[in-house]
């Protein structure tokens, strides 16, 4: 178990409990900037679609306060309940994990943090998205 969540887990592995079970769900909380300029991941097929709840918003990056409300309802509207796995992507990690700790202290008792997030760690020419991560394992993804 990592910090407060459940635990850490890949792309990949995040893509193929997406593909097989239709309980769980994809929280993507980067930026509308970020979703807007760098695009966003898309679940597989018969998935719940990806959810975009901002964690910090853009310019002032200051927490969401309603963020664990707002995202409570949603999964809950959405067929989900507080046994969903819930599986929490970023640029690369750290507002995942973030996200995770705070729906895991809601109750949420299966929150996943994903390595790399979606863009991963820059590359020796200071490039994301080439390294690690939702991009660089070639999932899908699209720009809005």
């Amino acid at each position: 178990m990592s910090g407060n969540y459940e635990d850490d887990v890949t792309v990949t592995d995040c893509w193929s409990a997406l593909s097989s079970d239709p309980d769980a769900f994809l929280i993507d909380v980067r930026t509308s900037a970020e979703w807007n300029f760098v695009g966003v991941p898309t679940t597989p097929g018969d998935s719940h679609p990806v959810l975009l709840a901002e964690w910090q918003s853009y310019p002032s990056m200051a927490v969401d306060p309603s963020f664990v409300e707002d995202v409570t309802q949603h999964i809950l509207r959405s067929g989900g309940t507080k046994e969903s796995r819930l599986f929490f992507l970023c640029r690369s990690g750290a507002r995942s994990m973030a996200s995770a700790g705070a729906l895991t202290g809601a109750g949420f008792l299966h929150c996943f943090n994903v390595l790399g997030g979606f863009e991963g760690p820059v590359d020796p020419d200071g490039h994301r998205g080439t390294v690690a991560g939702w991009k660089a394992e070639g999932l899908p993804w699209s720009q809005r």
